[in-house]
């Protein structure tokens, strides 16, 4: 049986008489690929930005490999082992993917001030491997033919890769993914089901996505969980869930059921 790497418990969040997450409960193990999905205003993002607080919840408790994450300001997010990609893309437009990738990997930067200035041992030593790295992104996340153009000049697709391998960069044990197929053509979507498998099957990397493409979460997700109005009202397989009178219900309408 595998360890619950991240725990969200009885979580809530209230912007004034609107509660947008409400008594959420879920679990993710180490090495799934579990997604959130539900209707438009259903809560996913803002679950999203609970746990890494972004927003800090109104009730409730969310701990991560241990870790009691409420009240932790953002780096140590990040320091603690969690990625993160947006629904609205954030990227550096005039850098090019390799450079957004090194971005992400400065966080791993040991040489001192002064080392750095004068590009001693230890700083060449790091630039090197840090080089090393980002071009293992680029490659793993098939990136080579355009890691040296700017980001602002390349196709939706690559620059959500680009995005994704910045959020690698980080070196997370959990990667969230808020909406990565939102405007990917059909072929796209299908490199990203890929992409995302290896992550999982190669590097070992948790997943956790927000995803309204149905036909990915479906072929991808070890389970789904399900939020209507801020809270889940169903969780399990995709086979399970597909089927589930109270999911059909918040798609379709309650008519349908």
């Amino acid at each position: 049986m595998r360890n619950a790497l991240l725990e969200v418990t009885d979580l809530s969040r209230r912007f004034g008489g609107l509660t947008a997450v409400d008594g959420l409960n879920f679990h993710v193990n180490d090495g799934e690929i579990v997604s959130i999905i539900g209707p438009n205003g259903a809560g996913k993002t803002t679950a999203f930005n609970l746990i890494t607080c972004i927003y800090p919840p109104s009730a409730g408790a969310i701990s991560f490999d241990g870790l009691n994450l409420v009240g932790l300001p953002l780096h140590r997010i990040a320091a603690a082992g969690i990625g993160r990609t947006f629904q609205n893309l954030r990227v550096f437009a005039n850098l090019t993917a390799r450079e957004n990738i090194l971005v992400g990997l400065t966080r791993h930067a040991r040489a001192s001030f002064l080392e750095t200035l004068f590009h001693g041992g230890r700083f060449r030593a790091e630039e090197e491997a840090l080089a090393a790295e980002a071009d293992r992104l680029v490659a793993l996340l098939d990136l080579t033919p355009v890691a040296d153009q700017l980001v602002r000049n390349l196709p939706y697709g690559d620059q959500r890769r680009v995005e994704i391998a910045r959020a690698l960069a980080t070196k997370p044990k959990i990667l969230l993914l808020d909406e990565p197929a939102a405007g990917m053509t059909p072929p796209e979507i299908e490199e990203l089901n890929g992409m995302i498998r290896r992550l999982r099957d190669e590097l070992g990397k948790t997943v956790l996505m927000v995803e309204h493409h149905m036909s990915l979460v479906m072929e991808i997700s070890d389970r789904i969980i399900v939020m209507d109005q801020g809270r889940k009202i169903a969780e399990g397989t995709p086979d399970e869930v597909r089927s589930n009178p109270l999911v059909i219900s918040a798609y379709l309408g309650s008519g349908v059921v």
